[in-house]
């Protein structure tokens, strides 16, 4: 049998364990930059520059703010991305009208399973990154509520708790249709283009399992940043609703209502430009992480399994 393992991997479990390397990888190499990204999207931060916001956090609050809020993604990222990367490879089959299930998807059936793995994703991605906006944004938010500030300090289990307390499990899904309407057309244009790309840059990989290293890197790279530039307007948007700390019972209410409220305002008070603002940055972590994510999840798969004639990971120079 043709070895591709993203499509064709015979065990739940090496599934599920290189899904987890593969997010992990992702999260750690890319949580600095996810952390400039969050600041630069909020209105109540003079700075426009993100190496000078990066002076300023290391300066003021110390390296190690770049990776606050990082224990909630990593804690849930091996369930996250095993859970995207099986129920891609499900729906892509079963998108997939071709009689021959020995050749790959096709491209079509890709992007729909993309999407409605994004769809999918976005049920258990919400919760998770609204506690790791919070936390990013913590110093910001003590600074403007000081009168939170003792119950918001903390852990990802403590911010959890007391956003349940105050809200309920609504509250922790605050921004669940912002998600999805972000996660589903990114998804489908995500697992897309990494396929044609390394089809485009290794012919017949797709079928063989023999691209490089290098292939992977960029493919994966590629991809993170195509997913990122079709919906970075609707992640603004999301990051803004999800930062809020009040609830729409608060008196007095949040300033955001919703998700057009939350458009029509940012365009009006700050112009057209707050959607794009961070894209630089979202782009560049797009770019390391994706690569990591799908060079991490490929290796691993590969290495779980014993059949050699199965082809093997090749680097320029045909080494790994």
């Amino acid at each position: 049998m043709d070895f591709w393992p993203e499509f064709l991997a015979t065990s739940w479990g090496r599934e599920f364990v290189a899904g987890g390397f593969g997010g992990a990888a992702g999260v750690i190499s890319g949580y600095p930059l996810d952390t400039l990204r969050i600041r630069l999207q909020q209105p109540s931060n003079p700075t426009r520059s993100a190496i000078g916001l990066l002076r300023q956090i290391v300066s003021s609050e110390g390296p190690s703010a770049l990776y606050r809020g990082m224990a909630a993604p990593v804690a849930s990222v091996t369930f996250q991305n095993a859970l995207v990367f099986q129920t891609y490879a499900v729906l892509s089959r079963a998108f997939d009208s071709s009689i021959n299930k020995i050749d790959p998807p096709s491209y079509k059936s890709v992007a729909l399973a993309g999407f409605g793995t994004g769809a999918l994703q976005s049920l258990l991605l919400t919760p998770v990154e609204l506690l790791k906006i919070r936390l990013q944004l913590q110093q910001t938010t003590r600074k403007l509520h000081n009168h939170h500030s003792n119950d918001q300090q903390g852990s990802p289990v403590r911010m959890a708790k007391y956003i349940f307390g105050r809200e309920g499990l609504k509250g922790l899904y605050r921004g669940l249709t912002i998600t999805a309407l972000r996660d589903a057309p990114a998804h489908g244009f995500y697992f897309w283009t990494y396929e044609r790309t390394r089809e485009q840059l290794h012919p017949g990989c797709r079928k063989s399992g023999q691209e490089s290293l290098q292939t992977m890197l960029f493919a994966g790279g590629l991809a993170g940043v195509a997913s990122w530039v079709c919906c970075y307007p609707l992640d603004v948007v999301k990051t803004r609703l999800q930062a809020q700390m009040q609830s729409p019972s608060d008196h007095p209410p949040p300033k955001y209502l919703g998700i057009i409220d939350c458009f029509r305002k940012s365009v009006k008070e700050e112009g057209f430009g707050v959607l794009w603002r961070g894209l630089g940055t979202a782009i560049a972590r797009a770019f390391v992480v994706n690569g990591a994510i799908f060079a991490a999840y490929e290796i691993s798969l590969r290495c779980f399994f014993s059949d050699n004639s199965s082809g093997s990971i090749q680097t320029e120079d045909n080494r790994l």
